[in-house]
């Protein structure tokens, strides 16, 4: 399981957050930059509530992040699942339709912050964006 190593009192990895964005909905720089900030913050806050130990850590060295790309909805979700399934934090993000996509088109997620080598270990060949 993700984190048992911190938990013997192993030295872990640094601490990161990913987020993840859909490159076939050819959004806008500045639209993508809204959808990641969305990412951010909602992961953060779940990883908060989870893992309080970890975002005081995160906080503590600089908010480390990554942004990576995937071309579909369903490799964004794919990744997601197994995120999720490893014990993750993360949040998918939808958009409410209001500018440049349809409402209820998921455009991206957050996974962490958490433990680069556990993120490194599910995102590690996917791009950046």
């Amino acid at each position: 399981m993700l984190g048992l190593k911190n938990i013997l009192g192993i030295k872990k990895s640094e601490i990161k957050q990913a987020i993840i964005v859909r490159n076939d909905l050819k959004m806008g720089k500045g639209k993508i930059a809204a959808q990641a900030s969305h990412a951010s913050l909602a992961s953060f806050l779940k990883t908060q509530n989870s893992n309080p130990e970890i975002t005081e850590k995160w906080l503590e060295e600089g908010m480390k992040k990554i942004v990576l790309k995937v071309d579909s909805e369903k490799d964004l979700l794919i990744y997601f699942q197994h995120c999720k399934d490893s014990g993750i934090p993360c949040e998918l993000i939808r958009d409410a339709g209001l500018t440049q996509i349809k409402g209820g088109s998921i455009t991206c997620f957050g996974a962490g912050p958490y433990y680069e080598d556990d993120l490194n270990k599910i995102l590690g060949r996917l791009k950046l964006l």
